[in-house]
């Protein structure tokens, strides 16, 4: 499945949904604005998941004649992995849940008759085919996108250290040699080498959180965004339990078993090579979904997002680290950047034209959290659901999905004396607003430098470490 449809009519997974969206919009069009939802700018309303296929809401028409406006010297691709399985404890427990339904349910008519012959076989925490396909598509339209660079560089690739990451990594790479050489241009530097930063407990690692106290283990920060979301639950999800146990009788489940079904519907998804539609999927109504897309979104919103005090700080280095590359100096930073690699210039070269850093869902909410993305954005709700209009464009399906990525271009415009700064998630120019960002989402690559003075002052990183408390 191609990540950039173009002008194709297109067939997505959407909260188990099918939808056909035209790509049919101009570069000055581009712009994500909060009226951009309901009024059909956008197409019809969508319901997303944040397990599903990341998709490109626009592509360019207009490139060719803006291609004599202005160069593009720089581009920094922050893509997530691709589609996976389900983590190693969340799979048991979906398992466990499809166990007790088949052995308590009495029979499996309608919707759910395939249940009657499901096995379970999904495993824990690897890339799907899916998803390897997703980042090989990835790979190749990043090439086909910035051609113009693309031709004469090669990227500097790093990658978090899990294997799922690296494995992302390297797809990424084979797609983007695959674009270079289809038509017959020589490319001596694949495979490119990927840059792996260590995972373990206590490495500093920009592409992956795990080193702030506080943040991983300390009241309240661990638990404000699993008390936004049961509380959200809590308005929509025993209706949906007892319909379910009406028609699953004499079968019992519970809320938890409700959202393991619920989560099925994207995973048994992207484990089909194709992304064939799970019939899990069509166990829910619409508006179900669109509770449950917003559930999501509370999870990375209060989880590693601007609702959490130090959700934002967990990005801070990574924040630093592409002050340094947009402006050619050296690292400044004291939270989780590895200065033992970001001091030296082969494993931090800060001369390429062309960067890819490989991460997590969670650690790309927090790093759009410390570059202020998305700090229009009021408090969410947590009592009733908001339109991607109230939440201005913030949603986990539209930021984090499966293979999410984040360009951040730096380009030379006519007419201008200073470089400018345009950052796309997702297909999606964002405005920003916190540094004066043009019509054309573009701000000055000085004032974007100065609006982020917070990651520049470290964040709250001083809240961390609490003090261990002595007898």
């Amino acid at each position: 499945m191609s990540l950039d449809s173009g002008l194709r009519v297109r067939k997505d997974v959407v909260a188990g949904h099918v939808f056909e969206e035209e790509a049919r919009k101009t570069e000055a069009a581009y712009l994500l604005t909060p009226a951009a939802e309901k009024d059909g700018s956008f197409g019809r309303q969508k319901s997303w998941r944040r397990k599903a296929p990341s998709r490109s809401v626009f592509r360019l028409l207009v490139i060719m004649a803006l291609l004599s406006l202005f160069a593009l010297i720089f581009v920094y691709l922050s893509p997530g992995h691709g589609a996976r399985d389900p983590t190693a404890s969340k799979t048991n427990k979906y398992a466990s849940t499809i166990q007790y339904i088949k052995s308590s349910a009495r029979q499996f008519l309608g919707i759910y008759h395939f249940l009657d012959t499901f096995e379970y076989t999904l495993g824990a925490d690897q890339l799907t085919l899916f998803g390897e396909q997703q980042m090989i598509n990835s790979g190749i339209a990043f090439y086909n996108r910035y051609e113009m660079l693309a031709q004469q560089n090669t990227p500097f690739v790093r990658s978090s250290g899990e294997e799922r990451v690296v494995e992302s990594a390297r797809n990424f790479s084979q797609g983007f040699h695959q674009a270079k050489t289809s038509n017959g241009q020589d490319d001596p530097d694949y495979p490119y080498s990927v840059l792996v930063i260590p995972e373990e407990t206590g490495s500093n690692n920009t592409l992956n959180h795990g080193l702030c106290t506080a943040f991983e283990r300390g009241e309240p920060y661990s638990s404000i965004a699993d008390n936004a979301q049961q509380a959200f639950l809590e308005t929509f999800l025993p209706a949906v339990t007892s319909r379910l146990n009406k028609d699953l009788a004499p079968a019992n489940l519970t809320a938890a078993d409700t959202i393991n079904l619920m989560d099925l519907c994207p995973f048994t998804t992207v484990a089909s090579p194709i992304g064939l539609i799970s019939p899990f999927c069509y166990l829910f109504t619409e508006d179900e979904w669109h509770h449950y897309d917003y559930y999501q979104t509370l999870g990375k919103y209060y989880g590693f997002g601007p609702g959490n005090p130090l959700g934002p700080t967990q990005g801070v280095g990574f924040a630093n680290e592409l002050i340094a590359r947009m402006t050619k100096s050296a690292v400044i930073d004291h939270t989780s950047v590895n200065h033992t690699l970001d001091d030296n210039m082969v494993t931090f070269p800060l001369n390429k034209a062309l960067y890819v850093d490989v991460s997590h869902d969670n650690d790309m909410t927090a790093i759009f959290s410390a570059l202020g993305l998305y700090n229009g954005v009021s408090p969410l709700s947590t009592t009733s659901i908001e339109t991607i209009k109230d939440t201005k464009g913030y949603s986990a399906a539209w930021t984090v999905p499966f293979a999410a990525r984040a360009y951040f271009e730096k380009m030379q415009c006519t007419g201008e004396k200073e470089e400018l700064v345009r950052v796309l998630v997702n297909g999606r120019v964002l405005p920003l607003e916190t540094c004066g960002g043009d019509s054309l989402g573009r701000c000055t690559l000085s004032r974007f430098v100065e609006s982020l003075s917070f990651a520049e002052e470290g964040g709250r990183w001083d809240l961390c470490f609490p003090p261990t408390a002595t007898a």
